[in-house]
């Protein structure tokens, strides 16, 4: 009677057995991509002088799951009904405090819900939460330890990624990319979410003014706005203005010369008292008046190129609208909260790189426009030029008034070609140079001016520009 019982226990077995091992070996050989990804959370941190701003970006989705707080089907209108309650939580689940254990305060601030996309995840809903933690005095923001777990203590196999936006001292401004400090993640061994030690090492003031350095020398150079007003009052600078038109002949190449200075210098003048007034006195500016002010400048600009407007008042002008503009670039130091001195070091690191890359690019397009005023093409060229000007000047300025549009769109992608228009500029300028030397190696007569300028200019005008250049 044992014969049969062993046979039918060992068949039981072995049915067990394929029963355990087949869905065993589906599930470790599957591809890591069979499985679905979830969307992690992200904390950004901003470094000020006394507070750390963080920027939490929660998937709705683990939120729920670990809050209890529903926001799936919530729209954004809706929001302000459930802040409390988020507020509650967020707030019982994030405890930074120093090396030493004393507490931080943690204010939770704006709330928001976005859609994003994580890669590999897809497109899901997030709830975007801002907090200010603020150390105790005297403490250091630079290292600290951030005891959080929002989401992470009820979903465990939820990760949170700790990075750095915003860093003066480290030299991290721009807030384009993060870099990434630590994980936050359950501890399966002890079943606890261990707090992340923050250690952003020392910093320095050099490190944050070169940084600022190279901020506003890109500022410029990205600046399709700046740039283009400048360039545009630069175009009919070597021309003398008579009877309305820039048909005056052209001024001598010390006239011109210093005309371009001025006007250059009095562009600086006017953005650097308005740039520092601006930030140091941490005026509260609206930005639109400003942007579309700037819009309206380079258009005044376009329409004097063609006939003029101010002539020999070009300097006036550009010290003027430099105000303007000096203003928008207020605005980049306004957003990094910087301390007094974090600011004043800033200040002249910003200005310093605006005037760097300016002067470059006045160098650069100098020849090119020297020469182009004595080309039988110049007025042709200067037309062209200011109404293209004038085409992207209307577009931002329909643009900055609330009415979207491509030509806008397109002007402000211009900035992105920076490699392209200094390549430009600077084979411009070689040719440029290299048509004055080899003009003035023939001796530079008359006669081989007049072929070269063409019969735009007079023979009076010619004659004041040989007696100029001598």
């Amino acid at each position: 009677m044992t014969r049969p019982r062993t046979w039918l226990t060992t068949a039981l077995r072995l049915v067990a057995g394929i029963a355990i091992a087949v869905p065993a070996a589906l599930l470790l050989g599957a591809s890591p991509a069979a499985a679905h990804p979830m969307p992690h959370s992200v904390v950004q941190l901003d470094l000020y002088k006394d507070s750390v701003t963080a920027r939490l970006a929660l998937p709705v989705g683990d939120f729920a799951t670990a809050s209890g707080i529903d926001l799936t089907t919530v729209k954004s209108t809706a929001l302000p009904a459930k802040s409390k309650a988020i507020r509650t939580y967020l707030a019982a689940h994030i405890h930074p405090t120093t090396l030493k254990g004393e507490a931080w305060q943690v204010t939770i601030g704006a709330l928001s819900l976005s859609r994003t996309e994580q890669t590999s995840t897809g497109p899901y809903r997030e709830l975007v939460a801002k907090a200010v933690l603020t150390p105790p005095p005297g403490a250091d923001v630079r290292h600290f330890t951030f005891d959080y777990d929002v989401i992470v203590h009820q979903v465990v196999t939820h990760i949170t990624l700790v990075t750095v936006r915003q860093d003066w001292a480290a030299g991290r401004v721009t807030g384009d990319g993060a870099t990434q400090v630590g994980t936050i993640r359950l501890d399966i061994r002890h079943m606890k979410v261990p707090p992340l030690t923050v250690d952003l090492g020392k910093g320095s003031a050099w490190r944050g003014f070169v940084a600022m350095l190279q901020l506003g020398a890109n500022h410029i150079l990205t600046g399709t706005d700046h740039l283009l007003f400048l360039l545009i009052l630069l175009l009919p600078a070597p021309l003398l203005a008579a009877g309305g038109r820039w048909n005056g002949g052209l001024a001598g190449p010390r006239t011109a010369l210093t005309r371009i200075g001025r006007i250059t210098l009095a562009f600086t003048v006017g953005h650097s008292v308005a740039l520092a007034a601006s930030a140091l006195t941490r005026l509260q500016i609206p930005g639109r008046p400003v942007e579309a002010f700037i819009a309206a400048s380079i258009l005044v600009g376009a329409v004097h190129a063609i006939r003029p407007l101010f002539p020999g008042k070009e300097a006036l002008v550009a010290g003027v609208f430099g105000l303007g503009h000096g203003m928008a670039f207020s605005f980049v130091l306004a957003e990094m909260h910087l301390s007094t001195g974090q600011l004043a070091s800033s200040l002249l690191a910003f200005n310093l790189g605006i005037e760097l890359v300016q002067l470059l690019l006045v160098c650069l397009a100098l020849p090119s426009l020297l020469v182009l005023a004595r080309l039988r093409a110049q007025p042709a060229l200067r037309v062209g030029g200011a109404l293209i000007t004038a085409t992207a000047a209307v577009g931002w300025l329909v643009d900055r008034l609330g009415l979207p549009n491509p030509v806008a769109r397109a002007a402000d992608s211009a900035g992105s070609h920076t490699a392209g228009m200094l390549t430009v500029l600077g084979v411009g300028a070689v040719v440029a140079v290299g048509w004055m030397l080899v003009v003035r190696q023939r001796g530079c007569g008359v006669t081989e001016l007049e072929t070269a300028v063409g019969p735009a200019v007079s023979g009076g005008a010619l004659s004041r520009k040989v007696a100029a250049a001598d």
